[in-house]
Parts: structure tokens; C-alpha cells; sequence
């Protein structure tokens, strides 16, 4: 085997490794931490594209050669053609050049350079993000939208708070979108980013799509949500850009006709209630101000939990704030910790949330993610009704699960958790190490199962889950907070830190204020583990266990 075919084999063989390591992976749009092999992946077709450029380069470059020598060649025969092959040499020359010189260039301009690149880039896109990695992509980003309110011209022109690497969006970007939410029947997503793709083309930016394309979408997507006026006014703007485009001649007369028709209409409600009197309305009105005084409705749990994310809506009181305190933490003289006991923070009062700063350092975090990342898989739920795991809409994340056996950091993290809450983890779950991606969140749920849910935890073959410990593996730029929207509480990631609480009451029966939420992550990379303390048998009494929390929660209650 010569030395090119040897370096050959071996190539194939590191690509092979990678794209082996590339299988293993799916919904690469929930995990930042996968999607960072994708990286990879593109530097490497970069480096394959950019030698076969200079290939045609260098092939280009030998034709150029030779057409300029032949173009100098020329002029001087065609001044006088039968005087230049009057002499022998230039007659044998030229015999020369049509019988073999011509057919060695034809060779050189038919030399396919591109095999090496075309082949890379076939194998490499069996295992590129699918349509489905392109679509939650999409919507993760109409997510980031609506929860953390963000204007489309922010989003476009990439200044997100917190970002550090800047990325303005093209017209073909924000087309992109709105068609994404069009095929979603998502129209009230779809006009927003139609019109900004319009403002940018209005602005000057050359693009591919052209305004036609775009007030065809926006028109008909304005439509659906009832402005049949604005939707005539874009029709007609469409037609003064395309006269013959046939669907806006159509619709044209479609909108004007149904406009006739809903002004009669609002011109009818409009008579009928001036005829039932203003009395009546100022009577209704006032009944309806009485009620509202006396009657406050609660906020929605989904507009509590996007206010929360946001930093609104906190519930916690100055004079509950003046209760919760930090300290230095022994669990009641605990032999490890007696000397160096560990920093205690009060997050919440009720449900009592804690935080330990500093309790994970960074060799053994990027150890937890070294082990965690080759097993990350798209994130699951426990079907309440079934008790089977599987994937949901409203969970974007991937993780994996990590065993005391596997390595000895595992342990002694484990082992720290125990010595800290004095909850045994032989019965508690695996490490669940979890990686959010673009948007990643996970919707309000308890981490307990319901009296309607005798099968929640059949699959692990475990009892219900007393408390929660969790991790925070990196900070996080912008979002990614954890909340409780009927408490009103959140919680902010930071590396290094864990939080921990209980889901269940002494009685055993689940603490409903536990409903928490994973909110969105904005900009940045959110790493967490999880420790979910599990009795194996259902019927273990967690009196004992719970009780002297449920003492000193006792002392912060006013």
C-alpha cells in the first residue's frame, strides 16, 4: 500500500469514527452540547472545500496560461496566415497543437477536481440536522420570543441581551421563519416575521426572495386573523409590484367583498346596541366594576411562568425577605463539615428552597460532562396515565444518566449529597445530567407522582420522589431560570451552586407549591444535574427523614 492510499485509509478511517460518533445523536436542536459536534463537522467541509477551490484554481490557472500564449500566438498568424505557415516549424507546431497540445487541455479542463469534496460532503450529510432539527429550531426562537418579549427587529438584528457573538439575520432568515410558522398555521407568528422580512427588503437588502413572495404570505396570514382591511391595503401593493399575479387578483376581490360585508355587520351591532339604550350599558358596566373590585381572577399559570422567566411577578414580600438568611451549614455537626462547613442560602420560604454555593467545583463539572456527553439523549416524561417513559414537545433538552459505580467522582459527589441532607442515595435515582438547546425548557410539572398516578414511576420500578437536589453546571447569559408559578419563586442558575427542596410532606402527600418549571434558556449553555431521591418501595414512611427540615422551615415562618 503506497503512502497516498495509506493517508487515504486513514482519513476515511477518522471520518468514520466521527460520523459513527454523529449517528449516535438525534434532535441535535435540543442539546447545545451535540450541537457543538456540528461545528466540527462544518470546519471539516470547510477545510475539503477550500482544497478543492485551489485545485480549480490551480487547473484555472494552467488554461488562463495557455490561452494567453495561444491568443498572442494567433494575432500574429491571422495577420498573415500563409506567409507564418510558410515557415515548416509554425506548420508542424500547429499540427502539433490540433493533434495532441488541444486534446491534453481538453483532458485538463474535463479533470474533475471536485470528487473528493462531493464524496466528503455525501457521506457527511447522512448525518447533518434534519427538517425536524431546522423546524424546533424555529420555534424555539418564536418561543424565545413570546416569553421574553422580544421585538423581531431585536432578534434580527442580533442583539439579544447577553450576547457575546453577535448574528444579525438575513431577509432569507426571517422568510424562513415566517414560512416555518405559516406551515404551523402559526399566523400570528407568521405576520411578524413577513413584515420584517419586508422592512428589510425596503431598507435596501438584496436577497434572493423578493417582495412579491413576501406580501403573499404576510397578506394572507393577516388575513386569518380577521384585518381584512390591512390585508387589501398589502394585496394592492402586491399587484402594483406583479398586475398579473393571479392569486392577489383573486383574493382582491375576495377581501373587498368580505370588507362590505363586515362593515355591515359592525354597522348593525353598532345601531342594535344604541337602541338598547345607554342606561342599560352604564348599569351593566357599573355591576361589572362591582365585581371586578371584589373579584380578582389569578393569573394563568402559563403568564405567570413566562412573567417569572422574565424576573416579574416574584411574590416574595419585603417581610419575607427579611427571613431568609445565609449561613454557614454542618447539618447539625456532621463530622465532615464541622470544620468546614458549607455556604447556605434561603432561596424561598414556601415550598423552603435552599442553595449550597460552591458545592461542585469545576474539575469535577467538566468530568460530570465529559461522561454525560456521549450518552445525551433526547430528554423524556413519565406518561401520568402509563407510567412509560417518552419524549415530549414541552421538555427541549437531552440527558443522561450517570452511576456511582462508573467512576469515583460520580461517588463522591453522591456521597456529598447524602452527608448534606441526610437522605440515604442508595435509593435515590442516577446522576441526570441534562443539556438544554436552542430555547431548551422544560414546561411547569412536579417531580412527584399524583394519587391519580399509581403507574408515574412503574418503569424505574421505584416509589415516589421525596426531594429534589439539583446542580447548576454553568451560567447561564440570559434565561434559563428555575420557577414555581403558584408560589410566584425563581431561581437563578450559577455555576457551582446546587438548590434542593422537598416534594413531599411528612404525611408522604405531595407538596403542590413544588410545581416548578426549567425556563427557556435565552443566550448561553445550560448545564444541570439532577439528584431525584427515590425510596425503593413506595410504603417507606419519610417522616424520619423529612422532619427536622419541616423543624427548621419552621423557625422562617412568620
Amino acid at each position: 500500500m503506497s503512502r497516498m492510499e495509506r493517508q487515504c485509509w486513514w482519513y476515511l478511517l477518522v471520518l468514520g469514527c466521527l460520523f459513527q460518533t454523529l449517528s449516535a445523536h438525534s434532535d441535535f436542536y435540543t442539546s447545545i452540547g451535540h450541537m457543538t459536534d456540528l461545528l466540527y463537522t462544518e470546519k471539516d467541509l470547510v477545510t475539503s472545500l477550500k482544497n478543492y477551490i485551489t485545485a480549480e484554481e490551480n487547473k484555472l490557472k494552467q488554461v488562463k496560461q495557455w490561452a494567453e500564449k495561444l491568443d498572442v500566438l494567433s494575432a500574429i498568424a491571422m495577420k498573415d496566415p500563409e506567409g507564418f505557415l510558410g515557415n515548416p516549424v509554425n506548420a508542424f507546431k500547429l499540427m502539433k497543437r490540433l493533434n495532441t497540445e488541444w486534446g491534453d487541455l481538453e483532458s485538463l479542463v474535463l479533470k474533475d477536481t471536485k470528487d473528493g469534496f462531493i464524496s466528503n460532503l455525501t457521506l457527511q450529510r447522512q448525518h447533518f440536522p434534519t427538517d425536524e432539527d431546522q423546524t424546533g429550531a424555529a420555534k424555539a426562537l418564536l418561543r424565545l420570543q413570546d416569553t421574553y418579549r422580544l421585538d423581531t427587529n431585536t432578534i434580527s438584528t442580533g442583539d439579544l441581551p447577553g450576547v457575546t457573538h453577535k448574528s444579525p439575520m438575513t431577509v432569507e432568515d426571517c422568510f424562513e421563519l415566517g414560512k416555518i410558522a405559516y406551515s404551523e398555521v402559526d399566523y400570528y407568528h407568521t405576520e411578524l416575521w413577513m413584515e420584517q422580512a419586508l422592512k428589510q427588503l425596503d431598507e435596501g437588502e438584496e436577497s434572493t426572495v423578493d417582495k412579491v413572495t413576501v406580501l403573499d404570505y404576510l397578506s394572507y396570514a393577516i388575513y386569518q386573523q380577521g384585518d381584512l382591511g390591512r390585508a387589501l391595503e398589502l394585496t394592492k401593493r402586491l399587484l402594483m409590484l406583479d398586475p398579473e399575479h393571479q392569486r392577489a387578483n383573486g383574493n382582491l376581490k375576495y377581501f373587498e367583498f368580505q370588507l362590505i360585508n363586515q362593515r355591515k355587520a359592525q354597522a348593525q351591532e353598532a345601531q342594535k346596541a344604541r337602541e338598547e339604550g345607554k342606561e342599560r350599558r352604564k348599569r351593566l358596566t357599573s355591576d361589572a366594576s362591582k365585581k371586578k373590585k371584589h373579584f380578582r381572577e389569578p393569573v394563568p399559570e402559563r403568564k405567570m411562568y413566562e412573567m417569572l422567566c422574565r424576573g416579574e411577578g416574584i411574590k416574595l414580600t419585603p417581610r419575607r425577605q427579611r427571613r431568609l438568611f445565609c449561613r454557614y451549614f454542618d447539618n447539625h455537626g456532621h463530622p465532615k463539615y464541622l470544620l468546614s462547613p458549607v455556604k447556605q442560602e434561603d432561596e424561598w420560604d414556601r415550598p423552603y428552597i435552599v442553595r449550597y454555593h460552591d458545592i461542585i467545583s469545576h474539575r469535577e463539572i467538566e468530568k460530570v460532562k465529559e461522561l454525560a456527553k456521549p450518552r445525551l439523549r433526547r430528554a423524556t416524561i413519565s406518561n401520568p396515565i402509563t407510567g412509560v417513559l417518552e419524549t415530549a414537545p414541552y421538555r427541549i433538552s437531552k440527558s443522561a444518566w450517570l452511576t456511582a459505580y462508573e467512576h469515583p467522582m460520580i461517588d463522591q459527589i453522591n456521597q456529598r449529597i447524602e452527608d448534606l441532607t441526610g437522605l440515604e442515595m442508595d435509593t435515590a435515582e442516577e446522576l441526570q445530567v441534562a443539556n438544554y438547546g436552542v430555547g431548551g425548557q422544560y414546561e411547569p410539572h412536579f417531580d412527584f407522582g399524583r394519587k391519580d398516578e399509581p403507574d408515574a414511576f412503574k418503569e424505574l420500578g421505584t416509589g415516589n420522589r421525596i426531594a429534589t437536589w439539583l446542580f447548576y453546571m454553568s451560567d447561564v447569559a440570559a434565561g434559563g431560570a428555575t420557577v414555581f408559578p403558584d408560589v410566584g419563586a425563581a431561581v437563578w442558575p450559577k455555576k457551582g451552586t446546587a438548590v434542593f427542596w422537598y416534594n413531599l410532606f411528612p404525611s408522604g402527600e405531595g407538596d403542590y407549591s413544588t410545581r416548578h418549571a426549567a425556563c427557556p434558556v435565552l443566550v448561553g449553555n445550560k448545564w444541570g444535574e439532577f439528584v431525584l431521591k427515590l425510596p425503593k418501595f413506595s410504603s417507606v414512611n419519610v417522616y424520619d427523614t423529612v422532619i427536622t427540615i419541616e423543624i427548621r422551615l419552621n423557625y422562617h415562618y412568620y
